[in-house]
Parts: structure tokens; sequence; C-alpha cells
């Protein structure tokens, strides 16, 4: 009997004709939403050297090292992954027609026995790269004066993402006071796609029996629907890509109803460079000003390439700016407090973005979800929460919903905020106001509390300013003198607004 981990496949192709590896292999593995994960093994033996590729989904790696034979081997495939090399490593044997092959997903993983048949050649090979077009500015759309305020499903529900889960997300949304603060977009990222039909034209996974139905039920709630899709033929999580459909998927997408289209790099890797991407995400630009409704481009390219410099050229709305962000103290600030030289390339309709909220996930504490808010709010970021939006508590509602925070995020003059001090552990935000005013954070950033201070010549300012609001205690400061201090809590921030 074989292992309850082996993973069956349909022979696809001709029967083996020579006791040798040589041949294209390919496992199907089914996935409870009714597609496929396939991993080829294109394989060619001179002897006892093996060599050829392996591709799983997106990760196409090229076999660099090989022992044994049809009786027995393993194999050794390497990738870059930006400027990691990534190895994967496969054992097995030919067992009349099948090839029986394990491997470890991730190293301490436990181990995958699978069962390989053949597969017509060329099957699963990268598409051949197509040509690009000649740079030139896509029109502004008019989208994202102020930075986009929503929910994306990853953070909390990676591919576990379905109808029901962003049905009622819209649902508390709508019901809970974030409308009501100015959240409007509920996102469905990676794991909605299926396969394409006979036409081309991209289809939906079990998960979503129909995306048309899902966004007209957003838009009764008066909530706009975002998707996700890649340059690549595969998406980050393996699912179908929009390369060489760019057109016909963005008239698929304005047909359903989508406001919102979150485009990742991933797949398009293996076949463009880094220098490349301005021309590649160019096409998608053009494809969604053609579609016939307006629908907000977001740019997931991890801020590789000066994207910030070319974003707005190729039709972004907002563009990464970094890697992905994760659910500690570590990760955001990292994160966050990386982007002060980036402030000039910020403006209304075009944002960088520092990745998802992660706030009330549970990996920090509510003292350094403040903090999260707060920076994210002067640096003019996108405002997309990560967490599940039914069962939050009243504390991360609040942080959420913190209309005057959120005043400071969408101020209609859309300057990104700057570090005007630094000392330690402990630092000093800015970020002009519309009105002459200013937003200022007093961060402290290290393990004990610790007494900030702001100087009102630091942010060219003469004497105390007219009015000071503190905005999460709600309350008006009454100060005078050259400065203003205030003991910070661990990890924590105050938030103040200025009024000249």
């Amino acid at each position: 009997m074989r292992p309850l981990s082996a993973v069956l496949l349909t022979l696809l192709a001709v029967p083996c004709l020579a006791a040798d590896l040589t041949g294209n292999w390919a496992v199907r593995d089914p996935l409870p939403d009714g597609t496929f994960r396939t991993t080829y093994l294109d394989l060619h033996q001179e002897g006892s050297r093996i060599t050829g590729s392996i591709r799983v989904t997106q990760f196409y790696y090229k076999i660099v090292e090989s022992t044994g034979g049809a009786d027995g081997f393993t194999l050794t495939g390497s990738m870059m992954d930006d400027t990691n090399e990534r190895r994967v490593k496969y054992e097995g044997k030919l067992v009349g027609d099948e090839l029986h092959v394990s491997t470890r997903r991730r190293p301490n993983a436990d181990l995958v026995e699978m069962v390989a048949h053949r597969a017509p050649e060329g099957e699963g090979a990268m598409p051949a790269r197509l040509p690009l077009p000649a740079l030139h500015n896509v029109p502004y759309n008019g989208l994202a004066k102020t930075p986009p305020m929503g929910w994306n499903s990853w953070n909390k529900f990676a591919s576990r993402v379905d109808d029901a889960a962003v049905r009622s997300m819209a649902d508390a949304m709508a019901a809970n006071g974030m409308k009501d603060a100015g959240y409007q977009y509920i996102n469905i990222d990676d794991t909605w796609e299926a396969s394409r039909d006979g036409q081309g034209n991209i289809t939906t996974n079990k998960k979503f029996p129909d995306m048309k139905a899902l966004a007209d039920y957003i838009h009764s709630k008066g909530l706009k629907i975002g998707i996700y899709s890649s340059p690549g033929p595969n998406t980050c999580a393996g699912y179908e890509g929009s390369y060489g459909h760019e057109e016909q998927d963005a008239r698929t997408y304005a047909a359903w109803g989508i406001d919102y289209l979150k485009y990742d790099w991933c797949g398009a890797r293996n076949i463009y460079t880094d220098g490349e991407m301005q021309a590649v995400y160019q096409k998608m630009g053009d494809a969604l000003l053609k579609a016939g409704r307006p629908i907000l481009y977001s740019l997931c390219q991890y801020g590789r390439d000066d994207v910030w410099k070319w974003g707005p050229e190729v039709g972004g709305n907002a563009w990464r700016t970094t890697g992905d962000i994760r659910d500690t103290w570590d990760s955001m600030t990292k994160i966050g407090f990386s982007q002060d030289e980036l402030a000039i390339w910020a403006a209304p309709g075009h944002w960088n973005d520092p990745d998802m909220l992660e706030i009330g996930n549970g990996g920090m504490t509510d003292d350094e979800y403040r903090t999260h808010m707060s920076l994210w709010a002067i640096l003019a970021a996108p405002l997309l929460a990560g967490n599940d939006l039914r069962n939050m508590t009243p504390t991360i509602l609040e942080i959420l919903t913190n209309r005057e925070v959120i005043a400071v995020n969408q101020d209609k003059d859309g300057k990104q905020g700057r570090r005007i001090a630094k000392s330690g552990d402990q630092e000093v935000w800015a970020k002009p106001l519309f009105d002459g005013g200013l937003a200022i954070g007093l961060f402290n950033r290290g393990d004990a509390p610790a007494k900030i201070t702001v100087k009102w010549s630091d942010l060219g300012l003469k004497s105390a300013p007219v009015r000071i609001r503190d905005l999460w205690t709600h309350s008006d400061l009454k100060l005078d003198g050259l400065e203003y201090s205030s003991t910070v809590p661990v990890h924590g921030v105050v938030m103040l607004r200025l009024s000249k």
C-alpha cells in the first residue's frame, strides 16, 4: 500500500520506451478548490549524468547536480530568488512506467512521496517570451486621490479565502464603523483563479462560483471589490496569471465589476528581467484603461527597480516599496521606518505602499499596533486591513477607525511624512497638512518607556503652535515654551496634530 502522503496522478502521454529517466514527467496534485498543482521534471539522462529542469508552478529550477540512474537517483535543482539561491532536492527511481519521487517542500518539512507519469514533450515548459511594447506614459485614471483604504484577504486567510468569507467581511465593514471611517475596498488576494476556457477567458475555482454575483453583493453594501493577478504565467501561489492575456483579463474584470487590481510580479521573473518591469506593468496599465471601468491599479513587485520613479508612468496608483510584511514588531518597524527617503515620490493618485496592515492579527501589542497605524498614516500609505473584521476586540476596532489618525492619512495635499529627528531608539516624524498644520509622531522603538522631545524650531516654528491635539487621547493640549516632551510607552507612539 502506498503511503497516505503519496500524490497519484493521471498518465498524460505515451508509455516509457527505455529503461532510463529521459522524458518529461508530470505530477498532478489535486486541490480542494478544483485546481491542480503540477510539478514537471523534464529529464535528460546520459549515462550517470542527468540534466534538465524542474518546474513547480512559478518556480523553475535548473538541475545542477545528479547521481544515479533509473534504479535510484538524486536530483538537485537551483534557481535564483532575488539575490539568493534556492535549491530543491528530489530522490526516486523508475518503477515500470512510473517515476516514484520524493522531496521536502521546505527544509524541515515532512517528506512528500509522489508518482509521476510521462507527459507530452514540451508540456509544462515556460511559455515563449512575448515582445514588450515601447515605453510611453499611461494616462492617469483619476483614482486614489487619497491613499486607498480597505481590506485584503492574504494576511489572515491566505489560500483559505472564499466567497463566504469575502461576503462576511463586507458585511462586517459595512456594519462596524469601518465604512463610515473611510474604508471601501474588499480585496481578494491570490488563489481565486482556475484555468482558462476555450476562448482564453480566465475562470474562477470552486471557492468563487460567481465573481460577478460576489461583486454585485459587495457593491450593494456601498463598498468596492478588488482582485489579484500577476504579469507572469503563474501567480505567487501557482495559480493562473495574466501573461499574454492582459487585455482579455482586464475586460473580464470590468465585466465582473472589479474596482481594484493588485498585480504581483512573482511569475514574471522567469521570463523578464527587473529592468523590463516598466514595460511589463505598462501593458496592464494600458489594458485597464481600455477595459471601460475605473480600476485602481496597485503594483506589487517589492520595490525593485526603483518602482517609485516610474510607477505613475505605467498608470500605477500605488506601488509596493518593500518585501512582504509579517505580524511582528521587527518586520513592521523595519519596513515602516525605512520609508523616509521615498517621500518625494508620493502624491495624490500615486502612493508608496509599505504593504498591508497587520493590526489585529495577534502578533503585536496594542501599543505596537497604534505605532503601526500612526506610522502608516504619516507615510500617506494605503490602509488595507488584513485581520478578521468579524471578531475584532473593541481596542483593535478603535485603532483601525480612529478618525483623527485617518484624517492625517487622507489629507488632500497627499504629502508623505518624513523623519525630522532621531536619538537612539526614539524618532520624531512630521507630515505637512493642507491647512498649513503638521501631524507629528513621537515614536519609541526602545524596550523601555522613554521621554521624547520635539523642538518647535525643528519644525520651522518660532513659538508653540496655536493648537495641539493628541490624536490617540482625543484631547487638546495647552503648551508654551520652545518644545514639547512626552513619556512614550515601550514600542508606543504619541501622535499630535499642530495647527498654526
